[in-house]
């Protein structure tokens, strides 16, 4: 259910596209990487102010299966620099309550950071507060392949019928199983296009952007998005 902020409707669920580090950066004539870099200052804050607005979810779009394609320097800046915010992140989160999921395929990284990812989710499995999830090597349709192959295996090995199959059967196969769908999504930097972020999950989540870069997005910036999501009439393909 969503939860009542004084006279505003705060979504369970929001779900955040953050663009245009990179940009802020040229825009001030700094290297990509400062902007990552204050990307994550920003995520950070962006953690503390959902957990304090009563947000029980936040997904946040960390690194996609595409994003492989930038050049070998930008991606292995991005990897130290992940390395860096894991340690980071688990202080945040232990001094919030906050329980940390990670979404997308970790085959594709180092050892030591699928390590580092398997101690911050451990270690926060028992708090009850905020839950955080990062998606990283993560692409929508990836994840849907991916639920396929499980699929047709359980099927092959005689643990599913085709008559079994059902939306919440399938959604039960995603990355995302147990975490309900976004009711908001927020993508900073203007871009309108959904980048192959949560394609199943978005079906019927209400879409924010905002022009702002993300390491300038802050409490004021979220609490528009939520005010134009409580301007919104959600009907779910329905009449009311």
């Amino acid at each position: 259910m969503d939860k009542m902020n004084g006279n505003m409707v705060i979504p369970e669920h929001v779900a955040i596209i953050l663009d245009g580090n990179g940009r802020w950066a040229k825009k001030r004539g700094l290297p990509r990487s400062v902007g990552h870099k204050e990307g994550c200052v920003t995520v950070e804050r962006t953690v503390e102010d959902a957990a304090r607005l009563g947000i029980k979810y936040l997904t946040v779009y960390g690194f996609s299966t595409e994003n492989w394609k930038r050049t070998s320097d930008e991606v292995g800046a991005l990897m130290q620099l992940f390395r860096f915010y894991m340690v980071r992140l688990l202080k945040v989160a232990k001094a919030n309550n906050v329980r940390v999921k990670m979404i997308g395929d970790r085959g594709r990284f180092d050892q030591d950071i699928v390590a580092g990812i398997g101690k911050l989710v451990e270690e926060t499995k028992d708090n009850t507060g905020l839950t955080f999830i990062i998606a990283v090597n993560y692409g929508g349709r990836d994840e849907i392949v991916r639920a396929v192959r499980k699929i047709m295996k359980d099927s092959a090995d005689g643990k599913l019928l085709p008559e079994d199959m059902t939306e919440e059967v399938f959604s039960s196969y995603l990355d995302t199983e147990e975490i309900p769908d976004p009711d908001l999504l927020i993508r900073t930097s203007g871009e309108l296009r959904l980048s192959n972020y949560l394609l199943w999950q978005l079906a019927y989540t209400e879409l924010y952007v905002t022009d702002c870069y993300w390491p300038d997005f802050n409490m004021e910036e979220m609490k528009r998005a939520i005010a134009a999501y409580n301007s919104r009439e959600r009907r779910f393909g329905g009449v009311k």
